[in-house]
């Protein structure tokens, strides 16, 4: 056993083994670092091919580890690379360039996948941008146009089953719809749907009982309406079908991205038919509801002879965060528009409470005479933040009853107020820390004196005394031209004036029709009219009278010469008179540019432009232009 020990070792028995001692050496010691600095770059792939131009993060953690073996080399393979390295490197240099680079490649988003795609086009809400993306390039086009641009609104009847069905089977495509617009069934308006869906679809469509049928479209419209988990905005004309906002509601409720409601629907302003119980959706809020709109229509489908705001506080109560809100009740046509057929707001005025609300528009409403004053000072109160209100509720009071007296530093940011006369009178008089931004009044009218009792004395004075920043006013009706004479001294500020119709609200129906028929024809005073405008220096709009005389649509082209052969000699004489009275204001009242068409609701105003002079002595030169409103 010692021999076999001693014959093992190579350095004291076995001497005859010494010259290959330094072999065995060389072949297990010596090559030992090399065949580790071997292993490190076996590790990597040489093969350029073998490295996806889509995928940089692997490119650049091969190249990481690439440089990184460099210092573990021995000798003078230490920093160095070898040619296939060398040329690996470079290959995954252009991987990563374009992604960390001053300059990035175009091809870098267009070669996302579908998917990908897909998810950052969903953010983008504005039909505009959208259209802009699709046009970049052909691969942003191919997702953009199908999925997204045709889906953003979708504006339809509820009896359009196949749109619903449509809607209800590619949920991905449901879920990228952002306002949804549900036309009445007897509405004109261009509807608006995805492209592809077959406009009739027998099996959808076809029953043999038509009260079955509603329900068919209510129960497809109601189950595409869960698909849309992204709608932002959503607006009911459904007026004239069986099929209720009841049972549309509930539905909504769970869309928590909903932001705009607007409703045209009698059927809100009716009593609910059940007391059902809804105490598993009272948790339930639209966190994002910001503007609420409610109105009825003129038709008397669906209306009630006794309308009310229940189902309305009922739809508010889930909607905390409010800025926004409209009520407007349209009385049927069939109904004569009296006091005791407006819904009673003593309940929605007493209870109702949203702190970022900034604009309010309630109409045709009325109030009790014994809690109407209070109940409506305490909200005007309880909201600051508002800045437009348009207050249109009667309360019926007695002789002795006290008016309207909001608390001190009500409605401290208030900058539009659309109120009858009294009201308006009673928020001015209301003392504030600071003074109102208030720069528009709108919807009172001037009575004037009548039986030695001047009614305007306290709204002009409050005008005069709190209305500095006023620089809008437009008037529901007036009598005489003292009226407007007053109106001017105490608001010289203003830069738009609108006195209504001569007479306003105190008309009837058929007085005002015949007062329209008859202001067709330009006023004689216009003079007189001008003198009483020069004392507004900054006014730039006048709307109310008639300064123009008619003239045919081929004459009031703007360009057009007068001496032209096309133009009778009537309209001739017209255009002289027009020039003429142009040129009376702009000499009367410098800054004024829009002014009353001769035509009533067609759309167009005058506007004046002025030509610079040639010379300093010589007067500017005035033109009138028939012109489209902008709205």
């Amino acid at each position: 056993m010692t021999s076999t020990a001693h014959s093992t070792s190579p350095v004291t028995w076995a001497p005859s083994s010494r010259p290959k001692l330094p072999t065995k050496k060389a072949s297990s010691i010596l090559p030992a670092k090399p065949s580790r600095a071997k292993k490190a770059v076996q590790v990597l792939d040489t093969n350029p091919s073998s490295y996806d131009r889509t995928d940089p993060f692997f490119a650049f953690n091969t190249l990481i580890k690439l440089l990184g073996s460099l210092p573990s080399r021995i000798g003078g393979c230490q920093y160095k690379l070898t040619p296939d390295e060398h040329k690996l490197s470079l290959h995954l240099l252009n991987i990563v360039e374009p992604f960390v680079g001053l300059a990035p490649s175009r091809r870098t988003i267009t070669r996302q996948p579908t998917e990908v795609l897909d998810a950052i086009i969903f953010h983008v809400d504005s039909r505009r941008d959208l259209l802009a993306l699709a046009l970049s390039c052909r691969r942003m086009h191919d997702v953009v146009c199908p999925r997204h641009l045709a889906y953003r609104v979708v504006r339809c009847k509820v009896s359009k089953i196949s749109v619903w069905n449509h809607l209800m089977i590619n949920r991905a495509l449901a879920r990228n719809v952002r306002r949804l617009e549900i036309l009445d069934e007897r509405s004109t308006e261009l509807e608006i749907a995805p492209p592809g869906i077959l406009a009739s679809d027998t099996d959808l469509e076809s029953t043999d009982d038509e009260l079955g049928l509603h329900d068919k479209q209510e129960r497809y419209f109601v189950s595409a309406l869960t698909k849309m988990t992204a709608l932002v905005s959503f607006a009911w004309s459904c007026n004239h079908s069986p099929i209720s906002i009841d049972n549309v509601w509930p539905t909504l409720l769970k869309c928590q991205s909903l932001q705009e409601v607007e409703i045209n629907d009698n059927l809100v302003f009716s009593v609910p038919l059940g007391t059902e119980d809804r105490k598993s959706s009272r948790s339930i809020v639209l966190p994002e509801m910001k503007a609420m709109s409610l109105h009825s229509t003129s038709h008397a489908y669906g209306s009630t002879k006794q309308p009310n705001l229940t189902r309305i506080s009922g739809f508010l109560n889930y909607c905390p965060n409010l800025k926004s809100l409209d009520i407007s009740y349209n009385p049927p046509r069939a109904t004569p528009n009296a006091v005791a057929a407006r819904p009673q707001a003593d309940e929605l005025l007493l209870y109702g409470r949203w702190t970022h609300l900034t604009s309010l528009t309630l109409t045709n409403l009325r109030c009790s005479p014994t809690t109407g004053f209070d109940s409506t000072a305490n909200f005007l109160s309880a909201h600051p933040n508002l800045e437009v209100l348009h207050l249109d509720i009667s309360i019926a009071g007695t002789p002795g009853t006290p008016c309207l007296v909001p608390p001190a530093d009500t409605l401290p940011r208030l900058r539009e107020l659309h109120a009858h006369r009294e009201l308006a009178t009673a928020i001015l008089e209301c003392p504030t820390a600071h003074p109102r931004p208030l720069e528009t009044l709108k919807g009172f009218r001037l009575s004037g004196a009548h039986g030695g009792r001047d009614l305007d004395f306290a709204f002009l004075s409050n005008l005069k005394q709190r209305g500095t920043h006023v620089r809008r006013i437009e008037l529901s009706g007036w009598n005489e031209m003292d009226d407007i004479r007053r109106l001017i001294e105490c608001a010289p500020g203003l830069t738009w004036l609108d006195v209504g119709r001569k007479g306003g609200a105190s008309q009837s129906g058929r007085d005002r029709d015949r007062d329209r028929d008859k202001a067709g024809a330009a006023v004689t005073n216009t003079l007189e009219w001008a003198t009483l405008m020069s004392e507004l220096p900054e006014l730039v709009a006048f709307h109310g009278v008639r300064f123009f005389f008619e003239v045919s649509g081929a004459a009031a082209l703007p360009g057009v010469v007068p001496t032209s052969t096309h133009i009778s000699m009537a309209d001739r004489s017209r255009i002289r008179k027009n020039d003429e009275v142009a040129a009376l204001l702009a000499w009367k009242c410098p800054k004024l540019r829009r002014l009353d068409h001769w035509e009533e609701g067609a759309g167009k105003v005058i506007v004046l432009l002025k030509d610079s002079p040639e010379r300093a002595n010589e007067k500017e030169k005035v033109r009138w232009e028939v012109r489209r409103v902008k709205v």
